[in-house]
């Protein structure tokens, strides 16, 4: 029998939220509507218990993690189905790097430690890598802040047999994968892009901090496109009446035969948090797998769910 994987999370946002909402509906309904792969080296989608949480919120703090996160400003929507108390006290976060070992010994009896605050704090991020190190635990940075892309870090969990997966999620299907795809269609099919951008609009926090923080963000977009020399990455918007969907404009411009003009625009709605939960229920159980095998360091294999892996531009 499969051993579920002990997870830890940091951050009791929208992305948790829908994380641990998905977990218990597929639970229930047996459902595989939206999974990628229902089986990851033998563990199911449904083989994944979240023992620990994280978070600086004052509100959140000491609550079920199931009662917060539907806590304000979360507005991920409640999911149909039955979602009981998890057991499992919302912790205090790290507030500098002198809480390193607090956190690490918090974390005994967890494998994998998902990073799922706000991007546009490395100096947080990389605190929870080390107490991710120090706990002997595999650590997946779903942020485009650079963890897996720092050298002495990658080198830390390679040394200590520990998986580190970052940076950056790819969305299931979010804006950055729907316009590469795009952009390497033209490229397959002889067309010369002329330029070509991006706008995405939100209303989660994290939209809200990525227009106060935008500069890691921006250049982890860019490094998930093909041709993104010929691509511009506007300034993301946040609009709070968007709640938890994100709104994407994309448009590109090339010439075929002769020089001819092709012109296209396509808009994108999606619910952002979902995108986010369909990616980490694969980078969960890789970095699972990777741990109980003896695998330390980046896996290749997650590659494809992420904008921003090591060897990319920081």
């Amino acid at each position: 029998m499969i051993k579920p994987v002990k997870v830890a999370v940091v951050g009791v946002g929208n992305n948790t939220s829908a994380l641990v909402q998905g977990l218990a509906l597929y639970r229930q309904s047996g459902s595989l509507v939206g999974i990628r792969r229902p089986i990851v080296d033998g563990l199911g989608v449904g083989d994944i218990d979240v023992v620990a949480a994280f978070a600086t919120s004052e509100e959140k703090i000491g609550r079920d993690l199931t009662e917060a996160i539907f806590l304000a400003p979360n507005n991920f929507p409640r999911l149909n189905c039955d979602l009981p108390e998890a057991g499992v006290p919302v912790t205090k976060g790290l507030v500098d790097a002198s809480e390193v070992q607090r956190v690490a010994a918090a974390l005994a009896g967890a494998e994998v430690l998902l990073y799922s605050a706000p991007s546009g704090r490395p100096a947080t991020a990389q605190a929870y890598a080390e107490a991710a190190l120090t706990a002997g635990v595999a650590f997946i940075n779903t942020t485009a802040d650079p963890v897996a892309r720092d050298a002495r870090l990658l080198s830390g969990f390679e040394a200590a047999g520990l998986p580190l997966l970052g940076d950056d999620l790819a969305s299931q299907f979010g804006t950055s994968v729907l316009h590469n795809a795009l952009l390497r269609l033209l490229k397959e099919r002889g067309l010369t892009l002329v330029s070509s951008y991006q706008v995405n609009l939100g209303g989660t926090e994290d939209f809200r901090n990525l227009v106060e923080n935008p500069d890691t963000k921006k250049q982890s977009k860019l490094n998930a496109l093909s041709g993104a020399d010929s691509v511009e990455v506007a300034p993301l918007g946040y609009l709070p009446h968007l709640a938890s969907q994100k709104v994407a404009h994309l448009n590109l411009e090339a010439q075929g035969w002769a020089e001819t003009s092709v012109s296209l625009d396509v808009k994108l709605k999606v619910h952002d948090p979902s995108g986010a939960a369909g990616v980490n229920i694969d980078l969960i159980r890789i970095a699972a797998s990777a741990l109980r095998n003896g695998r330390g360091g980046y896996s290749a294999e997650a590659t494809s769910l992420l904008k921003s892996p090591p060897g990319t531009a920081i």
